[in-house]
Parts: C-alpha cells; sequence; structure tokens
C-alpha cells in the first residue's frame, strides 16, 4: 500500500491488485475536513479489512484536487485511462464530483464520493456507478430546516458560497424552511476562500432575521462565524446555523464564539463505544477527531471492498449490485443501505455546540439534539427524478 501528495498516473499496470485513489484537498479551505484525514480513513479501512482481497493486494494512492475542476478531472483521466484506478474515494467539492461522476460512468469506474455533497449527484445526475455515501443537501438542509424552524425560527438569511455546493444547499434549505411555515428575508453570495465576512455579517444583522444561516464549508465556516460572533450577531438574539459544519471547525472557531450554533452531521466520534474506540485510534494518528467526511471515506472503501469479496472480482458490473445488496455496517454506521439511485441511506444527526462549560475533555464539543432515521433525511424515491429507482 502507498500513497503520496500528488501521485502520478500508473502506466502499463496489470490488473493484479485492487487498486483505490483518495482525490482530495491537501491545500485549500477544505484541508482540515477532508485532506490528509481522508487518506488515513481510507488506510483505517484497508487495515480492518485486510491487507488483500481475492487473493490481490490492494493499493492506496492519493492527490490534491486543489478545489480546482482541471486540476481533478486531469487527475482522474490519468488514473482512469493509464493507471487501472478501480475506484476513486472522497472527493470534495461538487462541482469536480459531478465532472469526475460523468467520467467514471463513461469509463465503467466506481466513484465513491464522500466529501461532496450537491445533492443532484443522486437525483437527476444519477449513475450506477457512483456512491453518495455521506451527506448531502437535501438532507443537510432539511434535518436542521426543519427543526429550527420548529423551535421559533421563523425568518432567515444565508450567507452563500458562490459555486454549485452552496447555491444547492441554499436553494433546499430554502424549500424545508418555506414547507415548515418559514421565510427567508434575503441572502448574500461570497467567493470561496474568504477572509473577510465583516460586510455579510452586517447584512445578516441587518437583516434580523431569526436565524442566519452559513451555506458554505471549511475555513470559510469558521470564518464567517468569528466574525458574525464580532459582530453582536448571537448577543443580538439571533441564532446561527453552519449548513455544512464539523468537528474541526468547532475545534478552530473555539466554544466561546461557537457555542450555541445548530449543525447537521452523519457521524460524531464520541456517540458510542465503537465510534470512540475508532476515533481515537484515528487521533492517535492524525492528532484531531475524525469528521464526517472523514468516517464516511472509512466506511465507504470499508464496504466497497466487502462487495468486492462478494462478488468474486472487482469487475462495477458485478461489484455495485452487491453494495446495494449487503448492508452497510462499521463503527459509525448500522444497517446503513444503498439504494439504485446511489444514495446511501443512513442516520443523521441535529447537533448543537456546546458551551464551555459544557465540555467534559478535548473535542467534547457536541450535543445531540435530534436523531433523524436516514427514511426521514434523504430525498424519498418519491420525488426522485432518477431514472434507476424502481417505483
Amino acid at each position: 500500500m502507498s500513497s503520496g501528495a500528488c501521485a502520478p498516473a500508473l502506466s502499463q499496470v496489470s490488473d493484479d491488485a485492487v487498486r483505490i485513489g483518495v482525490m482530495t484537498d491537501l491545500s485549500s479551505w477544505g484541508r482540515d475536513n477532508t485532506g490528509p484525514g481522508s487518506v488515513e480513513a481510507a488506510k483505517t479501512a484497508i487495515e480492518e479489512f485486510g491487507s488483500t482481497v481475492l487473493g490481490k493486494p490492494i493499493e492506496l494512492i492519493s492527490a490534491d484536487h486543489q478545489m480546482k475542476v482541471d486540476v481533478g478531472t486531469q487527475l482522474a483521466r490519468g488514473w482512469f485511462d493509464n493507471g487501472k484506478i478501480d475506484a476513486i474515494v472522497d472527493v470534495p467539492n461538487s462541482a469536480i464530483a459531478i465532472a469526475l461522476h460523468n467520467m467514471a460512468r463513461e469509463r465503467n469506474k466506481v466513484l465513491l464520493l464522500s466529501g461532496a455533497g450537491a445533492s443532484s449527484l443522486t437525483d437527476e445526475l444519477c449513475s450506477a456507478n457512483t456512491v453518495q455515501f455521506t451527506y448531502d443537501t437535501y438532507a443537510l438542509s432539511k434535518v436542521t430546516a426543519s427543526a429550527m424552524v420548529a423551535e421559533g425560527g421563523k425568518s432567515w438569511f444565508f450567507v452563500t458560497a458562490d459555486y454549485t455546493f452552496g447555491h444547492q444547499l441554499e436553494q433546499d434549505a430554502t424549500r424545508f424552511i418555506k414547507q415548515a411555515g418559514g421565510d427567508v428575508l434575503g441572502s448574500v453570495r461570497h467567493p470561496s476562500n474568504t477572509s473577510d465576512f465583516s460586510s455579510f455579517a452586517l447584512q445578516a444583522q441587518n437583516s434580523k432575521a431569526n436565524v442566519v444561516a452559513f451555506a458554505n464549508a471549511g475555513q470559510d465556516t469558521q470564518n464567517a462565524i468569528k466574525q458574525a460572533h464580532e459582530f453582536g450577531l448571537v448577543g443580538g438574539g439571533q441564532k446561527l446555523v453552519g449548513l455544512l459544519m464539523f468537528d474541526a471547525d468547532v475545534h478552530a472557531i473555539g466554544l466561546r464564539e461557537a457555542q450555541g450554533t445548530y449543525m447537521t452531521t452523519a457521524s460524531y466520534w464520541n456517540m458510542d463505544e465503537k465510534t470512540r474506540a475508532w476515533s481515537k485510534k484515528f487521533y492517535a494518528r492524525t492528532g484531531v477527531m475524525p469528521s464526517m467526511i472523514q468516517t464516511g471515506v472509512y466506511g465507504a472503501v470499508l464496504h466497497y471492498l466487502k462487495a468486492i469479496s462478494a462478488a468474486g472480482g472487482d469487475d462495477p458490473a458485478k461489484v455495485m449490485p452487491k453494495m446495494r445488496e449487503l448492508p452497510i455496517e462499521d463503527a459509525f454506521v448500522h444497517q446503513g443501505k444503498l439504494r439504485e439511485d446511489g444514495r446511501v441511506i443512513r442516520d443523521m444527526y441535529l447537533a448543537r455546540v456546546k458551551k464551555p462549560e459544557q465540555s467534559k475533555e478535548p473535542w467534547d464539543y457536541l450535543e445531540i439534539v435530534k436523531t433523524v432515521k436516514g427514511e426521514d433525511a434523504f430525498r424519498p424515491i418519491s420525488e426522485s427524478k432518477c431514472p434507476l429507482l424502481k417505483r
């Protein structure tokens, strides 16, 4: 097993191994929640499964797509066309994921998405070769918006990243806010990797909305929430929501400034004995607790390897049906199910960031407010535009 920060395409490689490529963000604004941690998570899955499958060694390489579509597509093309990579995993950034999603379908390869959240990937764009393992904009929006409106958050203002994921997150959340009887007072869009959110925070504050929702990710979310705190939004009675937020974001912001912020997550390190045991091993290797994207990479790789074993080979035409047939079981997912549209149906959790005095140990940041069953969190078949679903 090998890995590299930006591995070149493998040329003239015989099909005597199962090769997995972790395509992630090793250098940009999403690094903390994906990046090196996603590579380590994939390694832990291989170690848990065993170093071989059906007598073939399992090899792992990694590369940095730098949050750029052209870089990601070039890497994938090299991996698929020359390197005989069997599957690509992670791919934070929905625009890159959509490009790779089409490429994997054309070349009959497997795409295991953990970091990409655009719900269109398993809706109108669905493919029999793509798995969206961890979360999507539909579930994040539905769980968070429905709960917040029910708690009295009737009016909303969005601070949205100006790219595919942010747009879809705001669009999905708006739908559920209005369905629950709430209203959107306005929104503002910002470029990715922004350091100064002062004007956006002021617009959110002046809107007088009950809830200020951040439809962004990574360092953008961190900077936005820090500056919202500095401008006194919470002190003025507004509630903050991170529509895609992670433990590492809370760690970077600090409990004093992040306290009370709501978020929806697919996993949390401190849920039970199994999650704590896995996460402490991960912490020993990385120095951080795992994000849901990183636990999703672990789960996706582990389930893929189990499916190869059950299928008797790594041909996607045989592996994908086995991935849908087998229940998904790992340290963070219990009785999960891969649907025909590529969507993994798993429980989601509404969480609230603890006050500093409530935290009992390092990384003890979240209070799980509500568990939402996968069938209730993700898009129902009746609403789907995916032609692969049997109605």
